[in-house]
């Protein structure tokens, strides 16, 4: 998860975002149009077929999890695109002024949808708010263990005897101890200190040997730009479990009061997808479209965005969600003490908006 809206390491602050202009045709819309109310009468599994006007919209507010960046190619290219308005939404993406906004702001009905992290729905869940996640952007932890050379941290056993920074969240300390044990290290021969968002800062100055916390598709690529050759350790291939590391997040409460909002938000989920195959189709127009919305370098986005990209081929497809993983790490994070009971998948997330491929496993 990251720590919270920051600006880029060589400290240009992320500008406002202005709305990528529209690349199709009235003609072409409307085409897409009748594409996604095909896609959307498939996603809903039965469900009654919404009536889609692309010529009416309405305002649709996402709040992002952090300043834009690869990892919403897919949002900003269905915007691009004209994907949303050709079902019928004014999609307005909206940056969070601190990690803890956009769950609270969502649950409250500030705003329409969330882009947030398995374990902080998990967290808010435990703790009441009425959210629930309906599809992933990221299906994978992008969390790692990222150390440079000279630290002479070739595995997570590399780490007895180091300090390593995180960004101070309470589920990333847990993570840490996690992979030592997995490794075989006691936790008590690693000094954890909290380094917040400097997580690369950390690393150049030899505070830290190492950092758990940074995306290897971000602060990874940082330094490989820095020409540092970063070892990075995923994660989930050092002993936590698997998990969908960026998920749309949707109101539980208005999805179950509110007609009008499920059928947005259905609509939504279907215009995201078409945003998705777009950026895999066409990564040097994506690319093109982030460097409209955010201040990251243009040798950044040249590196982040296929990284990220690739990550939109996932076993199953773009947006899929399965309750036996959310359960599985939902259980891991109740045997940490991270969350104070079991929740059940179904309490955290739904399957009822995705398309049927999805839904072949489980």
């Amino acid at each position: 998860m990251r720590q919270g809206p920051r600006p880029h390491m060589c400290g240009r602050a992320g500008r406002r975002m202005r709305r990528p202009g529209q690349h199709r045709s009235r003609h072409a819309s409307v085409t897409l149009a009748a594409f996604l109310v095909c896609a959307v009468a498939l996603s809903a599994c039965g469900a009654k077929q919404d009536t889609i006007s692309a010529a009416s919209t309405k305002p649709f507010k996402v709040m992002l999890d952090w300043f834009p960046n690869a990892d919403h190619a897919a949002l900003y290219s269905a915007i691009a695109h004209g994907d949303f308005r050709a079902v019928g939404l004014d999609v307005e993406p909206v940056v969070p002024s601190e990690a803890a906004e956009p769950l609270k702001l969502l649950a409250a009905g500030k705003v329409d949808m969330a882009i947030s992290y398995e374990p902080e729905v998990l967290l808010a869940r435990d703790q009441g708010l009425k959210v629930v996640s309906i599809a992933a952007l990221v299906q994978r932890p992008l969390t790692s263990i990222i150390a440079l050379p000279e630290q002479h941290v070739s595995s997570v056993a590399s780490l007895a005897g180091k300090t390593v920074g995180t960004a101070g969240i309470p589920y990333q300390a847990v993570e840490l101890r996690t992979t030592l044990e997995h490794a075989g290290v006691s936790p008590a021969k690693v000094r954890e200190v909290n380094v917040g968002f400097n997580l690369v800062a950390a690393m150049l100055s030899g505070k830290v040997a190492a950092t758990l916390g940074g995306y290897w598709n971000y602060e990874a690529i940082q330094l490989r730009l820095l020409h540092k050759h970063p070892t990075v350790i995923p994660i989930n291939e050092a002993g936590v479990p698997t998990y969908d590391e960026l998920v749309l997040v949707a109101s539980s409460t208005r999805l179950r009061s509110d007609p009008s909002y499920a059928s947005m938000v259905r609509r939504f989920v279907a215009a995201f997808l078409a945003g998705s195959s777009q950026a895999q189709a066409h990564p040097a127009q994506a690319r093109s479209i982030l460097a409209s919305v955010t201040a990251s370098s243009a040798a950044f986005l040249d590196r982040a965005t296929p990284a990220t990209l690739s990550l939109l081929n996932s076993p199953g497809g773009v947006g899929c969600m399965y309750p036996t993983q959310w359960q599985q790490f939902g259980a891991w994070m109740q045997a940490r003490k991270l969350v104070s009971r079991s929740i059940p998948a179904s309490a955290v997330m739904t399957t009822r908006f995705l398309p049927a491929r999805c839904l072949t496993r489980r």
